[in-house]
């Protein structure tokens, strides 16, 4: 199938890397301006054009999709169908009816259920037990078109923003194959989506990742994994950031009479801290100007003290 393909991030490369390796004429890919990033300010390119360029694949990066001459730049690359991966531009209705075939998304949650531009975070927030792919025909709205394919990932108690998304962007690329491979097929049945069992995920923010340390270890635990590797969950310590990078909720130590955020305990490999319900036993930790480093190297060189304060 002929395919324009819109997408930036690492999670879009892998859907585009595996539309090529499925035979798909891939005409174009348009994908965000090249970035600058670090002290240096070199300008990088997102992964979506690295993968087209290894390819041969024309690129297009403009700044507004949805201004005229971005839209007749994209005219040039006739196509039967747009599909779009994290793309990070809104698409206008002319866009949209540009392709015979319509633009398909490939959202990374079980639509309706978190619809938004922060899907995979949250799910770990709330902590759902599954998430997984939904390919959508796009239409104006944002993530409320018509559901075409869906495929479903267990959540692990361990699994992480990055190691979650890692696992997704490998699904999309095999939802979006398989899909279309369906759609030649005249075998996809397009379902609309149920607003009573919507929900929204906005953009994470830095602001996002600081910990309340009232709110229960299960909780706290929860948002640490959401919140790596970015913006990284985090509290403070003797007037300090301190980011927390790996713990695990604890409700079989006595925290009656302690307040949330009192260090309980340490020993050679943890930090334990009272939360609003249960303990937050911490493995991973790193305290401002220093490295991120194991609560056993940590603690060699901070000496935390039962009864002092996080928070």
């Amino acid at each position: 199938m002929k395919i324009v393909f819109m997408g930036t991030p690492e999670y879009a490369a892998e859907a585009l890397e595996a539309l090529i390796s499925a035979g798909h004429d891939v005409v174009a890919a348009v994908t965000q301006p090249d970035k600058a990033k670090g002290r240096s300010g070199n300008l990088l390119p997102p992964p979506v054009k690295v993968c087209a360029a290894k390819h041969g694949i024309p690129v297009l990066q403009p700044r507004r999709i949805k201004k005229a001459e971005a839209m007749e730049e994209l005219k040039q690359y006739p196509a039967e169908i747009y599909i779009v991966a994290a793309f990070g531009q809104i698409l206008s209705q002319e866009i949209l009816d540009i392709p015979p075939r319509g633009c398909l998304n490939i959202h990374a949650s079980l639509l309706p259920g978190y619809r938004g531009a922060s899907p995979i975070q949250h799910v770990i927030l709330n902590g759902e037990k599954k998430t997984g792919i939904t390919i959508m025909q796009m239409d104006a709205g944002i993530d409320t078109g018509d559901i075409l394919y869906r495929k479903e990932i267990l959540i692990r108690d361990d699994d992480d923003y990055e190691t979650l998304h890692d696992k997704l962007a490998v699904l999309g690329g095999q939802a979006i194959t398989e899909a279309l491979a369906l759609l030649e097929q005249g075998k996809l049945i397009p379902e609309k989506q149920q607003e009573d069992l919507s929900s929204y995920a906005p953009l994470i923010g830095k602001e996002m990742g600081r910990l309340d340390l009232t709110q229960s270890a299960a909780a706290l635990e929860r948002r640490i994994r959401a919140m790596t590797p970015w913006p990284s969950a985090y509290t403070s310590y003797q007037g300090k950031k301190l980011k927390i990078w790996r713990a695990e909720p604890v409700f079989s130590v006595n925290t009656f009479g302690r307040r949330p955020g009192e260090i309980l305990c340490t020993d050679k490999n943890s930090v334990t801290v009272a939360a609003g319900e249960g303990a937050l036993r911490i493995y991973e930790l790193q305290l401002e100007g220093r490295k991120r480093m194991t609560a056993h190297d940590f603690l060699l060189g901070v000496r935390m003290q039962p009864g002092e304060m996080l928070g």
